[in-house]
């Protein structure tokens, strides 16, 4: 359910400019961070959760955490 809420809105996920360095940091990437993110969400492996205000993405070896209601990606960690 939270995943197909995620995908419904797929065009609107964004991050900062300090999200940018914040998530290339923390997963070791250098390429676009937002377009990593979306590719790892519409993996059919991907779990979607929701706590609070955000929803969790779990897939691979990361955890991405997006603000559920500006669907801003606010960090992700290697898990």
């Amino acid at each position: 359910m939270h995943k197909e809420v995620l995908i419904e809105n797929i065009d609107k996920i964004h991050t900062t400019e300090m999200g940018v360095e914040r998530i290339q940091r923390n997963l070791g990437i250098s390429e676009e961070p937002v377009s990593y993110c979306i590719s790892k969400l519409k993996q059919e492996n991907s779990t979607v959760t929701k706590e609070g205000k955000n929803y969790y993405v779990e897939v691979d070896d990361c955890r991405i955490t997006v603000n559920s209601s500006s669907f801003t990606i606010i960090t992700a960690h290697k898990i």
